[in-house]
């Protein structure tokens, strides 16, 4: 028997399966690989709207000037009388809040419910409160009372203006957003640095770039995904329930009160009686709902530190029957409070704004030079097509014992986050397909 013959009879030696990064890095790979390509465009729209909503408060204070803003005079009319101006121009109208302006140039909002808006909609009279004279009227939004600019603007960041159906955008941008940046931080992290006798490629030089950008942006990144998702219609729901299991909601004044004698204080009497309990301004003075009910005065601040004490004031008597700071709420109502300010641009002002910017506008570098990178990966030869994806199977090569847990967690994080696990399903089975029709091309 020749050499080669007894050789043919030794069986090859099967390789030994791989431990640690090492078994899991391709698998890493081709999921921040699959998001980056199918994703990265909702990312791209998110964050380009994101940026103009971050500077539509300094827009909204130029457009509506008038609406917002009075020469400086002395002296001021009562908030009922400025409260009862706005009431005759919106008859159809329920009353729900009264915001006086920070400054003497700023108008006093009388905020309106109104038949015909939809949820979280208000319809606001601008008054000025030297004069008590209407400067406007307008329809708001939110408890941040956006005007129809900054409305528009939200609406086209939230949901494309395409109603329940253009908010799957966001809410599919938000539940990935955070899978990317731990793949890519994870990847950069774990990659293994080479030596190079030559300068790099233009390829390797957009890598670098990309990763280093990712890497310090990877803490913005997880920030806005997880504040995002609290938006969200599904995630939303389901991050909504969870807080309220484990007690995690913002807590409310108490507005009960004995029933009324039908003496009524007015908004200027409530103002008052929180004044002298040391609540500062801003504040939005809400009427009692009914018989048994309190005024409600609320601050509305949103920069550092954050002002929404609020008290509530027996219409009857004047006299503050609930406090509630926000020094008492639970640190997870604090953290839900700071986030989504912090994610509006408002916590920290104007170097809110900028941090935001920054982190947009590097959010679209990164995102194009992902692209550009997985272009310059085609066949440099024969018909021009995409990159080649990162190998298949990487799943097969990961040790049952990390697989298994894995998957549970992934199931889990797929039930909170609906639309990240729907996609992910889909990433898989088109995977497998694409797989099969390669084995057949193949055959």
């Amino acid at each position: 028997m020749s050499i080669e013959e007894r050789e043919k009879l030794v069986p090859e030696p099967v390789a030994e399966p791989r431990a640690g990064w090492a078994s899991i890095r391709p698998l890493v790979l081709r999921l921040h690989f699959y998001a980056g390509v199918f994703i990265s465009p909702f990312l791209l729209v998110a964050a380009v709207t994101g940026l103009a909503y971050v500077w539509a408060p300094q827009a909204e204070q130029a457009v509506y000037d008038r609406e917002l803003h009075v020469p400086a005079a002395p002296g001021a009319v009562p908030l009922d009388q400025q409260a009862a101006a706005a009431r005759a121009l919106v008859p159809d109208g329920t009353l729900t809040g009264v915001r006086p302006g920070m400054t003497p140039t700023d108008t006093t909002q009388v905020i309106f419910d109104r038949p015909g808006l939809e949820a979280s909609y208000h319809w606001t009279v601008f008054v000025d409160p030297h004069t008590g004279d209407v400067r406007g009227q307008l329809e708001t939004y939110g408890s941040g009372q956006a005007m129809p600019l900054r409305s528009w603007i939200d609406v086209l960041h939230r949901s494309l203006h395409l109603g329940d159906f253009g908010r799957l955008y966001s809410e599919l941008a938000a539940s990935w957003l955070w899978v990317v940046a731990l793949a890519g931080l994870a990847l950069w992290l774990g990659r293994r640095r080479r030596k190079r006798a030559s300068a790099p490629s233009p390829r390797v030089k957009l890598l670098t770039w990309h990763g280093r950008t990712g890497l310090v942006l990877a803490i913005g990144l997880l920030f806005l995904s997880a504040t995002g998702l609290t938006w969200s219609q599904y995630a939303g729901d389901s991050i909504s329930e969870l807080r309220s299991q484990l007690d995690w909601t913002s807590p409310s004044v108490s507005a009960t009160v004995p029933a009324s004698s039908g003496r009524d204080i007015g908004f200027d009497g409530a103002r008052e009686a929180t004044l002298r309990a040391g609540l500062a301004d801003p504040v939005e003075v809400r009427p009692p709902a009914g018989p048994g009910e309190a005024y409600v005065v609320a601050q509305v601040g949103r920069s550092w530190p954050v002002r929404v004490d609020s008290m509530a004031v027996d219409p009857a008597t004047g006299t503050v029957t609930d406090t509630l700071r926000f020094a008492d709420y639970n640190l997870a109502a604090k953290l839900s409070t700071w986030g989504i300010d912090a994610h509006m641009g408002f916590l920290f002002g104007i170097w809110n704004q900028i941090a935001l910017t920054l982190l947009a506008v590097a959010l679209v570098a990164v995102i194009v030079w992902g692209y550009r990178m997985w272009w310059l990966r085609r066949p440099t030869r024969g018909e021009a097509r995409f990159g080649r994806p990162p190998a298949r199977g990487a799943w097969r090569r990961i040790p049952g014992r990390v697989l298994a847990p894995a998957v549970v967690v992934v199931a889990v994080v797929g039930y909170y986050l609906p639309l990240f696990g729907l996609s992910l399903l889909g990433f898989v089975i088109v995977d497998g397909l694409l797989e099969l029709r390669r084995r057949k091309v193949d055959a």
